[in-house]
């Protein structure tokens, strides 16, 4: 875990400064050493510092920030047989021998045919990850198809180049970056990007299921998720919201047998915290309550804004809750986070898909729910992702998975939600969590999103009227204070 950076120099002039500058400028995201790859070559250092004893000359190169999370984990690059790769994420279920490392295996797979195989990584293995491979004159980049592991890409004149975080990029000069499609391969030479489509998330025909069918087979689509994302731990921490999604991933983790903690954040004095408390308590799982002050929002917000990279109060609201969990999760000695990221989109636990019933139907509304579960690389994932790789802790999601997803956007909507009147949503998921015996005041606990849980947005929005603005105001002055010209 931790940042990938790669660049090709049209001009085929040497690119190895460029790799070293943006390795410095994603140094929170590795805090275990670095690596860079060139000509064949490859080198890694402890830190950032050590960079600059590297006097190599290549028009292709590879970087990574490594962070050191699980006892297999590796610094990279990692060399093969003419070329070398890095990779960023997980397979799920972990590689086997459990002390195989998924670049190993990446390594084995390839053998000496990179560019003939390499699109059959995203076809056939499972997980959240993100690659890079450098020949001698080129690059081949991919990304798994729900793209939970962010990366970005961009071109100018002189480079094209990727890497785990915008503000690399703007380093370099890159202007128009965005984000790298998910479930695309991508060739990367001195003529630039082109991308080809290796996987792609499809809306499928309906399923016909009865609906006591259909909630034991999502039990176990989830177990099985749950199973699969948890193979290489022993303990894990548990985002834990007392809601509904939370509670499910943390019972199921606890189920297939390894120690669960629950961790909660939220500003002092909510009323929320007396619920989390009795939720955890009812499921019989330790939980953890850090609370936090205005002070102390104050100051992490400017932090969470350059994290995320974005003058969007909604993500930031959103980001900084997660922020304080990965904080507290890494202090407590947890480096990897569950989380139910996703379950309102497959599910329908939004608000908005009940407008959007109301006002135009149900085929409408699966449509919508496709299309925002599609796009969560870009308006959730990546978001969430940034500002826990800052404490080097990995953010895990059990609804992101294939079969899950799949099996969810199956389902007839009366499953999600039963009518224009439903204030509770995700029936189905409500019907799962009475079946492995959480209790009613939990499994039928109507939606509440985090940064209205935590205080977060209602005191954010205080903080701005003080200073006369509103709060998208508040977070654009801000942002443009820390990111001048960086669109």
């Amino acid at each position: 875990m931790g940042a990938l950076v790669a660049a090709v120099n049209k001009k085929k002039e040497n690119v190895v400064p460029m790799i070293i500058s943006m390795l410095r400028e994603l140094a929170h995201r590795g805090n275990s050493g670095s690596g860079i790859s060139a000509s064949s070559r490859v080198t890694k250092v402890e830190t950032n510092k050590e960079l600059d004893n590297i006097d190599w000359k290549s028009d292709v190169a590879l970087g990574q920030n490594f962070s050191f999370i699980l006892p297999k984990d590796q610094q990279q690059p990692v060399k093969g047989n003419g070329f070398t790769v890095v990779f960023e994420g997980r397979f799920y279920p972990s590689p086997n021998p459990p002390e195989h490392s998924e670049v190993q295996e990446i390594v084995e797979f390839l053998e000496n045919k990179p560019s003939g195989k390499a699109n059959l990584i995203i076809q056939k293995r499972e997980g959240s990850y993100v690659f890079a491979i450098a020949e001698k004159d080129r690059l081949i980049v991919g990304r798994d198809v729900f793209g939970a592991i962010p990366l970005y890409y961009g071109e100018n004149e002189i480079v094209c180049a990727v890497a785990s975080e915008r503000k690399s990029l703007w380093k370099i000069g890159l202007r128009n970056v965005k984000s790298f499609p998910p479930g695309q391969l991508a060739n990367v030479n001195k003529q630039g990007f082109s991308f080809h489509c290796v996987k792609q998330l499809r809306m499928p025909p309906r399923q016909k299921l009865g609906i006591e069918t259909a909630i034991r087979a999502l039990h176990t689509l989830l177990m099985e998720s749950t199973r699969k994302q948890v193979s290489d731990l022993e303990s894990v921490g548990v985002a834990f919201s007392g809601g509904v999604d939370s509670s499910i991933i943390a019972v199921l983790a606890k189920h297939v047998g390894i120690n669960v903690q629950l961790i909660s954040v939220g500003l002092e004095n909510q009323l929320d915290v007396m619920i989390i408390k009795q939720a955890a308590e009812a499921l019989d799982l330790p939980i953890h309550i850090q609370t936090y002050n205005i002070s102390e929002l104050q100051e992490i917000f400017e932090k969470v804004l350059w994290l995320t990279e974005e003058a969007n109060p909604l993500n930031a609201t959103i980001a900084v809750p997660f922020f304080w969990l990965a904080e507290t999760s890494k202090k407590m000695g947890y480096p990897v986070l569950l989380a139910g990221q996703g379950a309102d989109e497959l599910f329908g636990g939004y608000q908005k898909y009940l407008t959007e019933y109301e006002n135009s139907g149900a085929e409408r509304t699966e449509q919508k729910m496709f299309i925002d579960i599609k796009n969560a690389f870009s308006t959730n994932f990546q978001r969430d992702n940034q500002v826990c790789s800052y404490h080097s802790v990995e953010l895990r999601l059990p609804f992101i998975d294939s079969a899950v997803i799949d099996f969810a956007l199956r389902l007839p909507l009366r499953f999600k939600i039963n009518s224009t009147e439903d204030k509770l949503r995700k029936q189905i998921l409500r019907r799962v969590a009475h079946n492995i015996d959480i209790p009613n005041f939990i499994a039928d606990k109507p939606k509440k999103a985090v940064q209205y849980t935590t205080g977060v947005t209602k005191t954010l929005h205080r903080i701005a009227k003080n200073n006369n603005l509103t709060l998208r105001e508040y977070t654009q002055q801000k942002y443009y204070t820390i990111y001048k010209n960086k669109r």
